[in-house]
């Protein structure tokens, strides 16, 4: 008998949230049976507020075959998101179902935005915690004492896994098997699926272009136009400043309170995201990208590239270009 693995089933989950672990843990069942001739590493059960067919947002249907009444134990609960994670979040019975379950369980693995389950179940108090990109603003918002990482691919504290959007589901339960059965069983389950054993990078080569204008406001809002038009250009703090019609000191003060982030961070990210447009277009000189976008060289867009997304231009290029679609 192996961990007894406990999938939450709720309308409108996301279907790749369940699949996508499910599927690592029941090939490294697969691995560890035909290398090692030991029994099931993983056993499953799918619980939801009721039994039966559960409609995910895809349409695909899961049956439970467990209620949040039985009385069961379980290794790991792994906690789904999707469109329907927001909805019972608020659900008083399930989130009472996931607070009695933590004593119970070993480990809680939340996937994408159902860590806005855990938040709401209290489980993220102090804890360190990531979801996906697009929705960590309103969680860290929403949920001010969780230590939050909206850039990491998965974190984990104590015995509570979150993860980011959808396929990051699927590192996390790499991870999980690395801890339970070694590197050398995952890596064959990496292998077998076609994944990375570990993931390069983070969060932030796969989220949409910072929404650096929204930043900007009115305020720099004509600021924000003119840089754009000036990226290939050597552009300084006094330059955006007389440009603002403000004296330096007083623009980068005022710029920062506005945007959150100092001029030259900002004129960074432009650059970068404006490199990322271009790459993904299929220009394959990274000497003519660094100039177009003001680095200048190409080691100097390889450096801000790797300390901004901790990925390398070709590794981003690989999974992103329009000139290799279907990314490999």
């Amino acid at each position: 008998m192996g961990h007894t693995i406990d999938f939450l089933l709720f309308p409108d989950a996301l279907g790749l949230d369940i699949t996508g672990p499910l599927e690592v843990f029941n090939t490294a069942s697969a691995v560890i049976m035909r290398n090692h001739q030991r029994p099931s590493a993983y056993d499953f059960r799918f619980v939801a507020a009721n039994r039966g067919a559960v409609r995910l947002s895809s349409g695909l249907e899961i049956v439970a075959s467990a209620t949040f009444e039985d009385q069961h134990s379980a290794d790991t609960l792994v906690v789904p998101g999707g469109i329907g994670a927001r909805q019972v979040s608020h659900d008083p019975v399930l989130i009472n179902y996931i607070q009695e379950r933590v004593p119970r369980v070993r480990r809680i693995l939340s996937v994408c935005n159902g860590a806005y389950i855990l938040a709401e179940a209290g489980l993220l108090e102090g804890k360190k915690a990531t979801t996906h990109w697009m929705v960590a603003p309103e969680l860290a918002s929403r949920y001010p004492n969780v230590q939050l990482n909206p850039d990491a691919i998965f974190t984990i504290d104590g015995n509570i896994y979150t993860s980011a959007g959808v396929t990051a589901g699927i590192d996390l339960a790499l991870a999980v098997v690395e801890e339970d059965h070694g590197p050398s069983v995952a890596l064959e389950v990496s292998r077998l699926l076609v994944l990375y054993f570990r993931r390069p990078g983070s969060q932030s080569q796969f989220s949409a272009p910072l929404e650096a204008q929204a930043a900007a406001g009115k305020r720099f809002a004509k600021l924000h136009r003119w840089l754009l038009t000036n990226l290939h250009q050597p552009v300084s703090v006094e330059k955006m400043a007389e440009y603002a019609a403000m004296s330096p000191r007083n623009f980068a003060r005022v710029f920062k309170t506005t945007t959150g982030t100092t001029p030259n961070k900002y004129l960074e990210t432009l650059r970068l995201d404006r490199a990322r447009e271009l790459m993904t277009a299929g220009d394959p000189s990274l000497d003519r990208i660094a100039e177009a976008c003001g680095f200048g060289r190409a080691e100097r867009l390889r450096r801000a590239f790797l300390r901004r997304f901790k990925v390398t231009p070709s590794q981003y290029r690989l999974h992103f270009s329009r000139m290799n679609p279907a990314g490999i």
